[in-house]
């Protein structure tokens, strides 16, 4: 990657001919500082929504604005990949207030379903404003007059109504990548008006299913003054729009990734060395309560309890990824799952084989589809989840048609994906009965689940998704 430019941020008449690029508000930056032996440059980070917005933002006029990922003063702004970059500032405190505070330790465990129970300190609130607010006059700095800002989840929900103080006449879009929870729990919430007037300050709002869209518009109307309309809800004299707008994956890219030769014979020897002979189940998640990590292992072990010579005709691979290590919420989870997977080990493994290969890293991307193309059954069981992209990643590399999706109800690709074999992630009986039945699933009826599957993915990517929500909010 080429090193970045760094300059003032251009004026407002900036841009090229035709649909200008929106600017983008979303935590993080599309780019990360990586350090080297010659000193350190920013590095393109991974993922569906830098590889969906990128080529909306590249050379258009539009801006990304984020944090940057170190505390302390933020660079200039810059130029990387034909994607300006508006880096904002976070003091150490508010890392820790505003980030792991509020946004991780309040608003994800609560829409999550308080599957872990949220903390409401009250001097957690108002860095969340303060930070919110440095956002939003980031992005207002960068608008033009009826220009589109479209601002990203769970940690910017004040964002659309500090920007619409700022830049009236702006287009605000808002997406939350997260569930929205049921009335009930939100209302717990004790500045659920100011999150929801913070939220309502755009012009549309999108979820990842119409569950969570009902669940807001719910909230909306119960908490403040908006009122239901056909679809959208009237608030202070203008109208916004809500609804589902289900994320995706760029499908063509990991079909191209899975088809290389080289990941290929990559899966191959992953099926040699570990499988050696045994169905290889597989499981990728961040190292996160609501993944349900720890039921999963517990209903592995009840399958291999109910099978004399389960540990030579199957191996469970969980990739845990690291994920917000510093919190003592997440170390105490990691610790739980290490000790669960020596203790299956312990029990049912003969000294040469284990049952259980527990990689705590965060995978290449080739690696990854390697395992993806290797195992024979993907595991995806959160307790609660918006979307989950690895159930479409693990589709989008199978092109033989082969392979099982045994899929959580609780999570929002469940909606899309529903010839996966959904289970209740909190039932362990029940998961071990699915693995089962994935494991002996005739190859026709994979190749007929399979092949529907793929028809989703295909028939709507993450192109698609960007372009859709950016119509939605331009028309």
């Amino acid at each position: 990657m080429t090193r970045p430019t760094q300059r003032p941020a251009p004026g407002p008449s900036r841009g090229s001919p035709g649909r200008v690029g929106p600017i983008v508000v979303a935590n993080r930056l599309p780019v990360a500082r990586v350090r080297t032996a010659d000193g350190a440059r920013w590095e393109r980070s991974p993922g569906g929504l830098v590889s969906a917005l990128a080529p909306l933002l590249e050379g258009s006029g539009g801006a990304w604005v984020g944090w940057a990922g170190a505390a302390g003063d933020a660079p200039e702004p810059f130029t990387d990949g034909g994607i300006d970059l508006v880096p904002v500032a976070l003091s150490r405190a508010e890392v820790n207030l505003f980030y792991a505070g509020f946004s991780n330790g309040v608003i994800w465990p609560l829409y999550h379903d308080a599957v872990r129970w949220p903390e409401f300190e009250r001097s957690w609130w108002q860095p969340y404003v303060d930070v919110n607010r440095r956002f939003a006059r980031a992005a207002a700095e960068r608008v033009r007059p009826g220009g589109t800002v479209w601002v990203h989840d769970y940690q910017l929900q004040r964002v659309p109504a500090e920007l619409r103080e700022i830049a009236p006449a702006a287009r605000i879009g808002f997406f939350l990548h997260i569930p929205f929870p049921p009335v009930e729990l939100f209302g717990q919430l004790p500045w659920r008006r100011e999150v929801l007037e913070g939220l309502l300050g755009a012009d549309l709002v999108g979820f990842q299913t119409e569950l969570g869209a009902k669940n807001f518009a719910l909230a909306a109307t119960r908490y403040t003054d908006a009122v239901q309309g056909e679809g959208y809800l009237s608030y202070r004299g203008r109208r916004v729009q809500y609804g589902a707008h289900p994320i995706s994956i760029d499908t063509a890219r990991y079909a191209e990734i899975a088809a290389r030769p080289s990941v290929r014979a990559r899966a191959q020897e992953i099926r040699r060395t570990i499988g050696d002979g045994r169905r290889i189940l597989l499981g990728v998640d961040r190292l996160d309560y609501t993944k349900g990590i720890d039921r999963r292992l517990s209903a592995f072990a009840e399958l291999l309890e109910r099978y004399d010579h389960a540990l030579d005709a199957v191996v469970l691979v969980q990739v845990a990824v690291p994920s917000r290590e510093a919190m003592p919420d997440y170390a105490q989870m990691r610790g739980r799952v290490e000790q669960q997977v020596g203790h299956i080990n312990g029990m049912c493994g003969d000294g040469g084989r284990v049952p259980v290969h527990y990689l705590y890293r965060n995978l290449p991307q080739e690696e990854l589809v390697a395992w993806y193309s290797a195992a024979d059954v993907m595991l995806v069981t959160p307790l609660r989840d918006g979307m989950n992209l690895v159930a479409k990643e693990f589709v989008a590399c199978r092109p033989d048609g082969d392979g099982v999706l045994v899929l959580s109800e609780f999570a929002g690709a469940a909606k899309e994906l529903d010839q996966a074999l959904l289970v209740n992630p909190h039932d362990v009986d029940g998961m071990a009965t699915a693995f089962e039945q994935a494991l002996e699933m005739p190859l026709a009826e994979q190749r007929r689940r399979m092949a529907s599957l793929r028809r989703v993915i295909d028939r709507r990517d993450v192109h698609t998704w960007a372009a859709e929500f950016l119509d939605a909010l331009e028309s």
